[in-house]
Parts: structure tokens; C-alpha cells; sequence
């Protein structure tokens, strides 16, 4: 699993690295856009969109540029994120933040062309429109005010609140969840997949969305800031409210481990070819397990 996870990264990496190059951008923003953009990471949305694609019947090729806009929406939210009014960070994937890096208004403007140019690749997918069409509007939703964004202005406002289970899964659902959600459904939409898979494809992206983002909670107490590459105990510091604090870190893996076999469970009745299937159900069991 960590192979394939592996070769499809790098496949999205390589592609990353070239389809910003235009010499109409300014240079000081296209190196702040790139700072950022190719400083690694498991590739997770845009994997999870190449194999539901794959999954369903289509080429990878066909759909990497949505993929790759994927990974550049991600990445404009964490630049955003660890901006001083956000979450104020200062590393971000054992480099300094990029507004450590480049200043805050470079940032900014760096995570605004990100999300932009996103929508522009995410049009140039090689499969029928009415799929970009239907799967750019599933994009739209789950980046913006109903999804991950309205998510970070929860996660702000109940900051050094008082917060139950029931907020924090929502809040938690929207800010990080919907983006992955997206990406497996998205995938599927672009492959042509049926209301069914398309179905298997968001219950599966719900349950390790989830499961992702309570083992991240848990990381925060337990992990170690050199493996993680972003500081540990942040949340606590910023008086976030996370798994651990409402359940205890026993409550929170039994709730991760809970979500991990209900995405597992979403790929029972799928049809699709057996190494993908087999992949994404490791993929599941190691986000429960990741260290990093």
C-alpha cells in the first residue's frame, strides 16, 4: 500500500511541478505558490480521486489535473491556516510557514492563486464535460462556505468554547472531511461511475475523513514534532477543542477505529478491481495507524 501511495504521489508531484509554469507569473508569487505546493506530503485527496477514477473504469492520465487541483486547494488552506489571525504557525511540514517564508500579504496572495488556478485545472480533465461539470460543482461545495471554509470559521469561533461531541464532529465534517469526501467522490464522477459507486465513493471519503482528522487529534497530544513536521500540543495552546479532551485518548481511537470500519464496510458491495479495492482498504487501516 505505502508503494502505490508512493508511485501515485510522485506521479502527482511530477505533475504539480510543471503546470504552474507560465511566464506571465509573477516570480516572487509562482515561488511562494511553489514553496508551498511541492513541499511533499502523502498526496492523500489526490490519490483518493486518481483510484476511485481507476476504480470505476477510467484512465489516471485522463483525470490528474483534477487531482492536482485538488492538492492545490489543500495547500491554499494551510497556508491560510497558519497565517498569525488563523491558527499561527510556524512550521508547516518541517519548513517554516510560508508566511514565515515570503511575509503575510505573499502568503495571502500565494494561497489565492492556489485556489484559483485550482478551477482552471480542474477544466482541462480528459473525460466528458457533463462529468467536470458535475464534479466541479461536488468541488465547489465541499472548498467553500459549506464545506471546508465554513468549517475553519466553526473551528474560530468555538476556540476557547465550550463545544460537545456533536459540534465538534460537525465543525470537523466540514473543515477537513468535505475536502476528502470530494476527492472520492469526485474521482468516481469523473470515471462515470453510477449513483450507486458514486454513493460508496462519499460514504468511504466520510468515514476516513473522519477517522483522518481524530487520529490528527490525537497526534496532537501524542506525537512527536519531528516525525510530524508541525509542532505538537498547537491545539491545546490555541485552547482548540479536539477529540482528547471532550472523550480522552482511548475514547478518540475507539472512535477513529469505528469510523475505519464503516469506510471499510462502504467497499463491500463494490465491484470494482480487486488491487484497488484491497489498496484503499489498507489505505484506510493506515490513517488509523499513521504516525505521521
Amino acid at each position: 500500500m505505502k508503494a502505490y501511495l508512493a508511485e501515485l504521489g510522485s506521479k502527482v508531484d511530477s505533475y504539480l511541478a510543471t503546470c504552474l509554469q507560465r511566464p506571465d507569473v509573477p516570480e516572487q508569487l509562482l515561488q511562494a505558490m511553489e514553496y508551498s505546493l511541492l513541499a511533499g506530503g502523502k498526496r492523500l485527496r489526490p490519490v483518493l480521486c486518481l483510484v476511485w477514477a481507476e476504480m470505476v473504469g477510467e484512465d489516471q492520465s485522463h483525470v490528474l489535473p483534477a487531482a492536482a487541483a485538488l492538492e492545490c486547494i489543500h495547500t491554499y488552506s494551510l497556508i491560510h491556516d497558519d497565517l498569525p489571525p488563523m491558527d499561527d504557525d510556524d512550521l508547516r511540514r518541517g519548513k517554516p510557514a510560508n508566511h514565515k517564508r515570503f511575509g503575510e500579504a505573499m502568503a495571502i496572495l500565494a494561497g489565492d492563486a492556489l485556489l484559483t488556478e485550482a478551477f482552471g485545472l480542474f477544466m482541462r480533465c480528459n473525460v466528458p464535460p457533463e462529468r467536470v461539470l458535475t464534479a466541479g460543482l461536488e468541488l465547489v461545495q465541499a472548498a467553500g462556505a459549506s464545506g471546508m471554509v465554513g468549517g475553519q470559521v466553526l473551528d474560530m469561533q468555538w476556540t476557547g468554547g465550550t463545544v460537545d461531541v456533536k459540534d465538534l464532529s460537525r465543525m470537523q465534517e466540514l473543515k477537513t472531511g468535505a475536502m476528502i469526501r470530494a476527492s472520492c467522490v469526485c474521482g468516481a464522477i469523473l470515471g462515470g461511475a453510477n449513483t450507486g459507486d458514486i454513493g460508496r465513493a462519499a460514504a468511504y471519503g466520510m468515514h476516513i475523513g473522519r477517522a483522518f482528522q481524530i487520529t490528527d487529534d490525537i497526534l496532537d497530544v501524542t506525537g512527536d514534532q519531528e516525525i510530524l513536521g508541525k509542532p505538537v500540543g498547537s491545539d491545546q495552546g490555541l485552547g482548540k477543542v479536539t477529540y482528547p479532551a471532550l472523550i480522552g485518548l482511548e475514547g478518540s481511537r475507539n472512535l477513529a477505529r469505528s469510523h475505519t470500519d464503516q469506510a471499510l464496510a462502504s467497499l463491500d458491495a463494490f465491484a470494482g478491481p480487486e488491487d484497488q479495492t484491497r489498496f484503499l482498504r489498507e489505505l484506510a487501516e493506515y490513517i488509523l495507524v499513521r504516525a505521521t
